[in-house]
């Protein structure tokens, strides 16, 4: 999950950026372009994205744009920043019809920029946040927009992973439980307040983790906005971005987190509903996108419940950790983490209401 403190923008198009940055040495990165045959020429340097894990740049030398992802600075949980595993995901899902940018080159050295890190295209096009873009503003736009994103996902949990190629992606058995498991232990590290209802919340969802139906690659962070469409109508995706949470696993708890960051009409607003645009009429509404993903995929969503209260619940952890920073005095400026003091409890008590359904 990206930081939720940081909105995406509107559009993903960069350009040269000002004065250096300490995590991109510039001499170090223009070496290894060339190195790599990548461009020619002084190298220009822009922070994008909406994430504070993992730092995506786009470098421009003359007309060639390509982008570098990194992770943060060390120290690191090598899991959650495994920039060599993002950049094979995307190799092993792009070869298999999957909309991703494709990769031009991978730095396992970490003496570079200390840590490993990817070159990537640079692909210009739409993503989807707090305005409509007006190509995609018409009503039937809309509806479009909503329905590529559902059949994306179910296009991307059919891609087969029982083979030597899917090896190391994850592991898929027991993957729901290690959630739980691992999101219980989080909790006392990353909180200083009583929130009883976190480990209410865990041991119900415990007592009843469902079968999984079968196995998949799994994003992990499916949401409008990590998808970025085509500049010109109908509705068409150009790449799902952010695989840094991609595992194998239950593909439903994609769709329950999807669901959960969903901003729909008919439902109460919450702080990580990242893209709120789909509040407004002619988006799909969380039941007509369930429908249409079972009726791709045939699955059985009677559990759905469940899923999207894990992906609340896991949520309210992650803002409880940013939260806990601000209050520290570490996210000086930040206007969210002030919000995180009623919106993790709203979260979990959202959680509690979608488990009772």
């Amino acid at each position: 999950m990206t930081d939720p403190g940081v909105q995406p923008t509107a559009e993903r198009t960069p350009g040269p950026g000002p004065g250096p940055d300490p995590l991109l040495p510039l001499d170090i990165v223009t070496r290894f372009l060339d190195e790599n045959g990548l461009g020619t020429g002084p190298v220009m340097a822009e922070r994008i994205g909406d994430g504070q894990s993992n730092l995506t740049y786009a470098l421009r030398r003359g007309d060639e744009t390509v982008v570098l992802r990194r992770g943060p600075r060390p120290p690191l949980p090598r899991s959650t920043h495994d920039m060599v595993r993002e950049a094979q995901v995307q190799r092993f899902v792009g070869e298999r019809g999957v909309p991703v940018p494709r990769i031009l080159a991978v730095c396992p050295d970490e003496t570079l920029l200390g840590v490993p890190f990817y070159v990537m295209e640079h692909l210009d096009g739409l993503v989807i946040t707090d305005d409509i873009p007006e190509q995609l503003s018409a009503p039937e736009e809309r509806r479009r927009t909503s329905e590529q994103l559902v059949d994306l996902l179910a296009t991307l949990h059919d891609v087969p992973v029982d083979n030597e190629d899917a090896a190391g992606l994850g592991r898929p058995d027991g993957y729901l439980e290690r959630q739980v498991s691992r999101f219980s232990r989080l909790w006392p590290t990353v909180s200083e307040r009583e929130l009883p209802l976190v480990g209410e919340l865990a041991t119900r969802l415990s007592a009843r983790i469902p079968v999984p139906q079968r196995a998949s690659l799994i994003h992990g962070d499916y949401r409008l906005g990590n998808l970025m469409f085509e500049r010109s109508s109908p509705a068409r995706v150009r790449a799902l971005l952010d695989w840094e949470m991609s595992t194998l696993g239950d593909p439903l708890a994609d769709v329950g987190y999807l669901m959960a960051m969903y901003a729909d009409a008919d439902a109460p607003a919450s702080i990580m509903q990242l893209t709120p645009v789909t509040r407004e009429p002619g988006y799909l509404t969380r039941r007509e996108l369930a429908e249409r993903y079972a009726a791709a995929s045939g699955a059985d969503l009677g559990e759905l419940g469940w899923y999207e209260a894990l992906a609340l619940w896991k949520a309210a952890v992650f803002c409880e950790a940013i939260h806990t920073r601000w209050r520290h005095g570490e996210r000086p400026g930040d206007d969210f983490g002030p919000r995180l003091t009623e919106g993790v409890p709203e979260l979990l008590r959202a959680a509690e209401a979608a488990l009772d359904r």
